[in-house]
């Protein structure tokens, strides 16, 4: 997962998530013929009446539950993904196998036209193929680290001289230039370590599910502010490492070590790190011109909080490390796998239902829970539909992203391919924006196949069991989901929230207007030990779990294929119009001069 619900970065993708305008040669085996497009895009057949009362098939509920829970596969996958494939960064070898795995899977479960879309260019292509670091005076020592996604190799072990370099502004450089050849820096200061006195592990009330189901409205629209000061600092930070990164180079170092970031409840300690582009020492290390020029690897912060307070105490220590790595090409390209079950209603089949979740991780664990889960339910999905041999009204569709963690590459290339996108700012200061946090320049540019889509419904929330659906302030939808979960209340989902949640791939295809929906799930310790850490495996999927979510999943999907009309959309949205609406007003004071 891109980010937590709860990170400062899904605000910014739910106010500001523009999709990139430039059209690429992508494949278009599912595009519709050009037609005129509407005088009113709001207008469509997702206006059709909808009923009071939704046409429940209690039938197809029995056997997709029996089918879920009772001949499940999912933990097949689950393994043969995690463990099998292996950690699946975006342009890296293990990506390339993982997408020809997933298609292949999808075909041999039944399922038409299982391919490959090409989304775009994203950049170097990096495997890890090892990495240690150990002390070597005044004792010897094995630390727990590993590379940060594109570092560059060390070619071979490298020993150096720690010495620790906090630089938290402009003038902090002065203090290292001229002091740090050859050594091995220990970029930052030692964190605070808090004792584990909360579970990291846990599961939501029923007083919580309560609480989230009511809309918060607050003075700052929702937007607290601790998480106005993690965005000051992250743009700080974001201002600051570019220019950290080269003086690092022009001095020569022999390799940086930075300390893991904590996670909620203490559970970034024990041996646990969390390794992603938070973790790297540049903004897009990823692209050839932006790269990291010196080996960094993430160390645990019990290991990093040894030599720290060693340093202090005017200890000299010395640090050996190796960061063993492949680069595989400058301008590797982004692949999402895509599939589905055709529908066979002569009035209906060109509409589509579309399920899916990304498909990438990051490096230090296998991508387990984030979100080899969301994947492989997706795909237990379509495997229960496929085996109960379901001929639905719409076509269902399967999407598994690429590129998510770095900015929703994947769904968002496929939304702007197929469904439309708006064309992006380039003013001075959105140009140093990642493109998902820049805000639109023009309105959106919308495809015949926007109009045809119901609905995307998506899982990326860790290996936790649904609970219940962020509808995304779709007033018009929660009468209908109400009684779709209405016979799922023994399996533990009961919430409809009108709150957006935000930082994964829904939100590429709420940005043109079409209803995208993320589910509730139990946090587990998805956000306090398992979230982009070495601790991400198969060990941390929850079997009793996944199977109920494959078959909530299966029955959302099922549901909004066989209904009489489209899910209920909002109003389009209007990028281009956002930053004039949070203006303040003008001429409102009658005695202002």
């Amino acid at each position: 997962m891109f980010a937590s619900a709860r990170r400062i970065s899904a605000f910014l993708l739910l106010s500001a998530l523009p999709l990139m305008a430039a059209d690429q040669n992508h494949n278009k085996k599912n595009a519709v013929p050009p037609a005129a497009a509407p005088a009113d895009r709001d207008q469509g057949p997702w206006d059709d009446a909808q009923p009071a009362v939704e046409k429940i098939d209690y039938t197809m509920y029995a056997r997709i539950r029996e089918e879920g829970l009772l001949h499940s596969h999912v933990m097949e996958y689950g393994s043969a993904l995690a463990d099998d494939v292996g950690p699946r960064l975006t342009g890296s070898p293990n990506m390339a196998k993982a997408n020809a795995w997933t298609r292949d899977q999808l075909t041999a479960m039944g399922c038409a036209n299982a391919h490959l879309e090409d989304w775009g260019e994203f950049g170097m292509g990096w495997q890890q193929l090892n990495t240690w670091v150990r002390m070597t005076s005044p004792d010897t020592a094995v630390f727990i680290a590993q590379a940060t996604p594109w570092s560059p190799a060390t070619n071979g072990p490298v020993t150096g001289s720690a010495v620790v370099v906090n630089i938290q502004d402009e003038k902090d450089f002065d203090q290292y230039k001229g002091k740090l050849e050859g050594k091995i820096v220990l970029l930052g200061e030692m964190r605070p370590v808090p004792p584990v006195d909360q579970p990291l592990f846990s599961r939501y009330t029923d007083q919580e599910l309560a609480d989230l189901a009511q809309y918060p409205v607050t003075a700052n629209a929702g937007m607290t502010p601790e998480m106005q000061q993690r965005m000051r600092t992250r743009m700080q930070r974001l201002r600051l490492i570019d220019r950290i990164a080269q003086f690092l180079a022009d001095e020569k170092v022999a390799g940086v070590v930075v300390p893991s970031r904590d996670g909620r409840n203490g559970g970034g300690s024990g041996g646990t790190i969390f390794d992603d582009n938070g973790a790297a020492i540049g903004r897009t290390p990823y692209i050839r011109g932006h790269e990291v020029k010196v080996p960094v690897v993430v160390m645990a912060i019990e290991n990093y909080g040894r030599v720290v307070r060693l340093l202090e105490a005017h200890v000299p220590v010395s640090l050996e490390m190796n960061v063993d790595v492949k680069f595989t090409g400058d301008h590797e390209h982004g692949f999402d796998t895509v599939a589905e079950i055709p529908g066979t209603d002569p009035g209906l089949k060109d509409q589509v239902v579309m399920v899916g979740g990304h498909l990438d991780s990051w490096i230090a664990g296998t991508g387990a829970t984030d979100n080899g889960a969301g994947t492989i339910v997706a795909m237990e999905v379509m495997r229960i539909l496929n085996a109960l041999h379901v001929q639905p009204r719409r076509t269902i569709r399967v999407a598994l992203w690429s590129g998510e963690e770095e900015g929703l590459f994947g769904s968002r290339g496929y939304v702007r391919d197929h469904f439309g996108s708006a064309p992006l700012s380039t003013a001075p200061d959105q140009a140093m924006l990642p493109e998902f946090m820049r805000r639109a320049s023009g309105p959106l540019q919308l495809k015949p196949e926007q109009r045809l889509i119901s609905g995307y419904f998506n899982l990326d929330n860790g290996s936790g069991k649904i609970r219940g659906v962020y509808l995304q302030e779709n007033a018009a939808v929660a009468p209908i989901f109400a009684q779709w979960i209405a016979p799922l209340k023994d399996l533990g989902v009961t919430t409809l929230t009108m709150r957006n949640t935000g930082g994964t791939d829904h939100l590429s295809f709420d940005a043109v207007g079409i209803p995208g929906f993320q589910f509730i799930q139990d946090e587990l310790d998805y956000e306090t030990r398992v979230h982009h850490s070495n601790m991400d495996v198969y060990e941390e999927l929850q079997p009793g779990d996944l199977k109920q979510a494959a078959v909530v999943e299966a029955v959302f999907v099922y549901n909004a294929a066989m209904r009489d009309q489209m899910l209920p959309r909002k109003p389009l949205p209007h990028p281009e119009l956002r930053e004039g609406q949070g203006a303040p007003l003008k001429d409102v004071f009658p005695g202002a001069q």
